[in-house]
């Protein structure tokens, strides 16, 4: 199931929170939270649902292992079971095939390995039931004594599936102890219309876009043709995860629960290093704090370092080559920037740096989206000229006429220039108007889905 579709609209949300609003004791909200995560996310995977549960009863143990034993070896002990069980279930329903075709490829052998589905959400709730280990191991979180509630931070429908990745010191107040109010609530639902009107209009209709010329022949490609099909990309998937992270986040603030926030306008930056302070921040913020700064961070072997964690961000996002060299090639640029570029970069105007970092990005999205590397390279040729068939052809001059109004709302609301006008004019204070606004997106993200065949989740396959 998904934030998007209409069973989850019509019947799942309304129904749930319904019920959850109808009961007053905490612990009995909690046990309804915990029954509808298990069948949102039973709706598509019910198999998996042992995996979560497996890797949830593991870490529940291992952090009361760690916090109850006063000798630093057998704390250590609790953390390595942990790390091993987490990493070695991602490590094989997600990058089993990989490493077994990439062995039989260099070596030319023929090992068997039978490919699993990859389980929804692994890769967020892998990761947020580490940072609970570790966090207990450091002393920088309490061990949950009840696993029902440690069960709720695993599950929590609102982001198991696609971030963003939320630890636990962040809501352990709030399992046990948040005050769901009208404020919050309100702010949720507007957070979640707002959300899913990015996904539903801005990411589909851009997706629809792209698709016809990322998938069609490049040999028939022109120069400006590629930029703007890398151009409805960039869009789709901002607009694609953004959305979802906003509607987690509001679905969390309708029940109390207050996420930290996970973009922040990304498309404005000036650099590379500034993007990704701006884009899947709490990605970003997991490796800096559970493997950067452990390794030594900017004080020792910072150049390995910097390539260890772009590696890992680039194979987080897929069990593919290109995802690697999407993520390396990511990391050179935030490590030339460090090292020589920003000398240089901070000298010019502002135009000229967002152009350098427009440029740098829309060629990097366009490794990520072609897994065969050879695609991408001969796709990122045509952005520069090699093999064009011409600088703009009529195909490209069409669709940008007729989806103009489209391309420039896109643009004008990846900044922060919305949000800017609404701070000014106060329109949050403004309850009739809020009402109107959610229900008018509301409503036309509904007329969308109804009338859309395209509706995919992009992180959902991460």
């Amino acid at each position: 199931m998904v934030f998007s579709s209409l069973t989850f609209l019509i019947y799942f949300l309304p129904l749930h929170l319904v019920l959850y609003f109808l009961l007053r004791k905490r612990d009995h909200r909690n046990i309804l939270l915990i029954i509808s995560s298990l069948i949102f996310y039973a709706w598509g995977e019910p198999i998996w649902i042992s995996l979560m549960l497996f890797s949830a009863g593991v870490d529940f143990y291992c952090g009361k292992r760690i916090q109850r034993s006063e000798s630093l070896v057998k704390r250590r002990i609790g953390l390595m079971i942990s790390l091993v069980s987490n990493l070695s279930l991602l490590g094989f329903f997600k990058y089993g095939t990989l490493f077994i075709g990439t062995l039989n490829q260099i070596f030319s052998l023929h090992l068997p390995f039978y490919s699993f589905g990859l389980p929804i959400g692994i890769s967020f709730y892998t990761f947020q039931t580490l940072s609970y280990t570790i966090d207990v191991y450091r002393g920088e979180a309490e061990a949950n004594e009840h696993f029902l509630d440690f069960l709720l931070f695993v599950s929590l429908f609102h982001q198991l599936v696609a971030g963003p990745i939320v630890r636990y010191r962040d809501i352990a107040y709030e399992i046990k102890h948040r005050q769901e109010n009208w404020h919050d609530f309100s702010e949720g639902v507007t957070r979640f219309c707002i959300g899913l009107f990015k996904k539903v209009y801005f990411a589909n209709i851009a997706g629809e876009l792209g698709a016809v010329i990322l998938e069609g022949d490049v040999t028939k490609l022109s120069l400006l043709g590629a930029w703007y099909g890398s151009l409805c990309f960039a869009l789709q998937i901002y607009y694609d995860f953004s959305g979802y992270s906003d509607m987690a986040i509001g679905l969390g603030r309708m029940v109390g629960f207050h996420y930290l926030e996970n973009f922040n306008v990304p498309y404005i930056s000036k650099s590379m290093g500034e993007f990704w302070r701006r884009w899947h921040i709490s990605l970003g913020s997991f490796f800096k704090d559970y493997v950067y700064i452990p390794l030594g961070g900017n004080r020792l072997h910072f150049i390995r370092n910097m390539a260890i964690v772009w590696f890992l961000t680039g194979l987080w996002h897929g069990a593919s080559w290109n995802f690697v060299l999407w993520g390396i090639y990511n990391g050179l640029f935030i490590l030339l920037e460090r090292k020589w570029l920003n000398k240089w970069l901070e000298k010019l105007p502002h135009v000229i740096r967002h152009v350098y970092f427009l440029t740098i990005m829309l060629v990097g999205w366009m490794i990520f989206y072609y897994t065969n590397i050879g695609e991408a390279l001969a796709y990122i040729g045509v952005m520069f000229g090699i093999n064009a068939t011409s600088v703009l052809e009529p195909s490209t001059v069409m669709s940008i006429k007729h989806n103009i109004v489209f391309l420039l709302l896109a643009i004008f609301a990846a900044t922060p220039a919305l949000k800017t006008i609404g701070h000014k004019i106060k329109i949050h204070e403004m309850e009739p108007i809020m009402v109107f606004l959610n229900t008018s997106l509301l409503m036309l993200a509904l007329i969308y889905l109804v009338g859309q065949s395209y509706n995919p989740f992009l992180y959902f396959r991460f």
